[in-house]
């Protein structure tokens, strides 16, 4: 494997370059396809930015890997000599890692079918857009996967809060949903002086705010892990005038879809009772989310016996996370298990999170995930 590493390395270093935003990954995508044509690979593209190959293995089980290959718009500050040559933009969660272990793994499963030692028929997902518009659930209905009878699909997830040399992983809720809603109020002007003329979309705001912070407490099993948060709130025009306009954004993430139906319910009605109090106008949009991410219960032992065999640490996840990922769709064509990939490395200073402007890990800890992947294909029997 000593030469894979030099390879995953290079891939990352090079992709890290040159990140780029949902349904926008142009150049990223050429890098694959380009690779992938060096390596004498067959490819699909089902959509603009999307690449698929499936190589034929000495079995009739046929295994998917999924890796995501969108960045997100944060200037990066990590003074690293691969730094983004995108203004505003950054690999700050790690969708190089993702797109550079599948890379290697291709280049890995191409030489075993060259010489015929192939196990398994392999799909290699190569996916846009994980970071909005739902770039997994857009790949679903773009692609005939029921065509290719999966088994499983597997992904990785670099984890800069694990460390080096584990993979970290549960059964059952692993991410939450992840649900964006959006407020517009709508009132009426007035000097101050005759505020009762107007209508206060300011007050209507308070009071809409407020009450969504209640709704956990007072309406949703207290045993269950949910988060209604407000991300941003604006209102007025003039110091002296009431505000004829109001707006709130913010996200829901939860576990149970009975409980994403309560929010949902309860926050239509909390905008209904403002408008009544206030006089206002207001319009709520709930855009669709992403499901949550749940492990099939059936495919922990083969990941844990396949991390052991990679020589890593395998350790379950206490807790479920509160991060969304799309990921959560495929588990409507295949069995699923989403696991993270740990990167932490105090010593040499890897310890940023995901989604801050100085995430960076040792691409060289990326070759456990390509040991990792062709263990899977080694224990899963014949």
């Amino acid at each position: 494997m000593k030469d894979y590493i030099q390879t995953v390395s290079a891939h990352r270093q090079a992709l890290h370059l040159i990140p780029e935003l949902s349904f926008n990954e142009y150049k990223t995508t050429a890098y694959i396809r380009n690779t992938l044509n060096q390596l004498n690979i067959d490819y699909l593209t089902p959509l603009e930015t999307a690449t698929i190959v499936y190589l034929k293995g000495n079995s009739s089980r046929t295994i998917g890997f999924r890796a995501d290959i969108d960045a997100l718009p944060i200037e990066e500050e990590t003074l690293s000599p691969f730094t983004s040559t995108h203004a505003g933009a950054m690999h700050a969660c790690g969708h190089d890692g993702h797109t550079s272990i599948l890379l290697t793994f291709a280049e890995l499963c191409k030489s075993q079918q060259d010489q015929g030692l192939l196990k398994h028929n392999v799909l290699l997902i190569f996916q846009p857009s994980e970071e909005s518009n739902a770039g997994a659930n857009a790949l679903i209905k773009a692609f005939p996967f029921s065509d290719y009878n999966l088994e499983a699909i597997f992904a990785l997830h670099l984890g800069p809060d694990t460390d080096e040399g584990i993979i970290m992983t549960k059964e059952g809720p692993l991410m939450a949903s992840a649900t964006e809603y959006r407020i517009n109020i709508k009132g009426r002007s007035a000097h101050v002086a005759e505020k009762e003329t107007g209508a206060n979309a300011l007050g209507s705001l308070s009071h809409i705010a407020n009450q969504i912070d209640q709704i956990q407490q007072y309406h949703l099993n207290g045993l269950n892990q949910n988060v209604i948060h407000i991300g941003k709130m604006t209102a007025g025009e003039a110091i002296n005038t009431v505000a004829s306009t109001g707006y709130l954004e913010g996200t829901i993430r939860t576990y149970d879809p009975k409980d994403l139906e309560i929010i949902k319910q309860k926050i239509e009605a909390v905008v209904k009772s403002s408008d009544l109090i206030f006089k206002t106008s207001s319009t709520l949009t709930v855009a669709e989310g992403y499901p949550p991410v749940i492990n099939t219960s059936s495919l922990l032992e083969l990941v844990e016996k396949s991390i052991e065999s990679a020589g890593l640490r395998f350790k379950v996840k206490e807790h479920p996370y509160l991060y969304g990922e799309d990921f959560s769709f495929y588990d409507t064509v295949a069995k699923t298990n989403f696991a993270f990939l740990g990167i932490r490395n105090e010593e040499l200073g890897y310890t940023s999170g995901l989604h801050t402007s100085t995430f960076n890990f040792d691409e060289k800890v990326l070759i456990n995930g390509v040991i990792y992947f062709q263990e899977i294909l080694n224990n899963l029997g014949e």
